[in-house]
């Protein structure tokens, strides 16, 4: 069952995962996101980011090769690779150590604050301002970003980096900016065009 799918249960709706009008509209409710372009703007852009809502967690089993082109910092050469390459917990914890809020290696918060939710939250530091967020302990609880709180995790987001000021128009120069603040690029460009304006008008 995908993100989708919970959702729809969760909210007495027909858990077929395809999304219409009353699950958008749902999730507008549910979210209190205030206008139709505020929430295509939001759906459209999770939507690409999870490969259609079936990714909550962040994958870390990388290769050699995916640590050097993933991480070159961390890991320059395939000798630094070798007691690494393919192993999440490792890895999460040397890349994301000492930074966003982490301990060292060793304290094993960078895989406990590895990315979660529809738009990976990472790092123990921003799972402590959602916890204030949401009123729950998710620094005690990790999972929960990624299973109670998939959505919420995307808004609080949205919401902390002030990127409703951006959605009020959907056409392809506001979803380009929009793109660029959640990926930092334009990394999957058209088919994030593509996808808020589908959900645009099922809105309509």
């Amino acid at each position: 069952m995908n993100q989708i799918q919970q959702f729809q249960s969760n909210y007495g709706l027909i858990a077929d995962g395809i999304i219409g009008k009353k699950t958008l509209l749902k999730l507008k409710e549910v979210l209190k996101i205030q206008t139709n372009e505020d929430l295509s703007h939001f759906i459209g852009q999770i939507a690409h980011e999870t490969g259609n809502f079936n990714s909550d967690t962040e994958n870390l089993n990388y290769s050699a090769k995916g640590l050097i082109t993933t991480f070159k910092k961390y890991f320059p050469t395939t000798d630094s690779t070798k007691t690494f390459a393919n192993q999440p917990e490792k890895i999460a914890n040397k890349v994301y150590a000492n930074r966003m809020g982490n301990g060292n290696e060793e304290s094993g918060d960078g895989f406990n604050y590895r990315g979660r939710g529809a738009l990976q939250l990472t790092g123990k530091a921003n799972y402590k301002l959602f916890s204030d967020y949401v009123g729950e302990d998710c620094i005690k609880s990790p999972g929960l970003v990624s299973t109670k709180y998939f959505f919420e995790s995307a808004k609080f987001f949205f919401d902390n980096n002030k990127l409703w000021n951006l959605t009020k128009t959907v056409d392809d120069a506001s979803i380009t900016v929009v793109s660029k603040r959640v990926n930092g690029g334009t990394n999957g460009l058209q088919d994030r065009i593509a996808r808020t304006k589908h959900f645009y008008q099922l809105l309509q």
